[in-house]
């Protein structure tokens, strides 16, 4: 990896490292430091331990303080939504965050790069990269609040689509499902293409590295989308 792209990820960012070696292992899959024999860079996986205690501890404060009227287990169900799986890879890809990363070959051709897996655990692991770097607790949450905490509504129903649909449509008696329309691409980078039937209409179609991707996006655009049924 280049001094031009590190650049460029610490400008996407907001912070510039001190220690670049903590950036690099934060961006350094398993596979790839597997097939270093010299192990020059250590992985992302102890660093995106750190990362996930710095980022539940943020964001649990922040929705302390923003929900004063919720009661304790509806903050813990609205924190599992902002910083599951899903919801951190959708705010690494607006970082484009896959692009970074070190990968051994095998991950890399078996699509590593767009898989939720891989990138949600490497902005953790970007996070505590920053905290260790940094020693200053501001710089994270800064980071956190502008890339996983904003437009919190919009991402909420983005997170939440298919629930919230389910739960809307069981109101009215409607029936909903997911129907796959289309996959293509190579067997281990496939590209899902998933529409969501409401009553049997198509109400929004989406498209993702998974069924599961795909259904999300199909979810969110149905509840967007003029031709749903009204849903109260």
């Amino acid at each position: 990896m280049t001094d031009d792209s590190l650049r460029l990820l610490e400008e996407r960012i907001g912070y510039r490292f001190t220690d670049r070696y903590l950036l690099e292992c934060a961006l350094t899959h398993t596979s790839f430091a597997n097939e270093q024999k010299i192990q020059t860079y250590k992985d992302y996986e102890r660093i995106e331990f750190l990362g996930d205690a710095v980022l539940e501890m943020i964001s649990s404060e922040f929705l302390f303080r923003t929900y004063p009227e919720k009661k304790e287990g509806e903050l813990t169900k609205l924190r599992a939504s902002l910083v599951c799986e899903p919801a951190l890879a959708y705010c690494a890809r607006d970082l484009s965050l896959g692009a970074f990363i070190r990968l051994g070959r095998g991950e890399e051709a078996s699509g590593g790069r767009e898989k939720d897996s891989i990138i949600s655990d490497v902005m953790e692991a970007l996070i505590g990269a920053m905290y260790l770097d940094s020693k200053d607790i501001e710089v994270p949450r800064k980071f956190i609040l502008n890339f996983i905490l904003s437009d919190l509504e919009d991402k909420q129903l983005f997170y939440d689509a298919k629930s919230i649909l389910q739960e809307r449509a069981q109101r009215e008696g409607y029936e909903v499902r997911y129907e796959l329309l289309d996959e293509s691409g190579p067997g281990h980078c496939k590209t899902f293409r998933v529409a969501a039937l409401v009553n049997g209409e198509n109400c929004g179609i989406g498209e993702g590295r998974s069924k599961k991707a795909a259904e999300q996006q199909a979810a969110y655009a149905a509840l967007g989308g003029s031709r749903m049924p009204h849903l109260g």
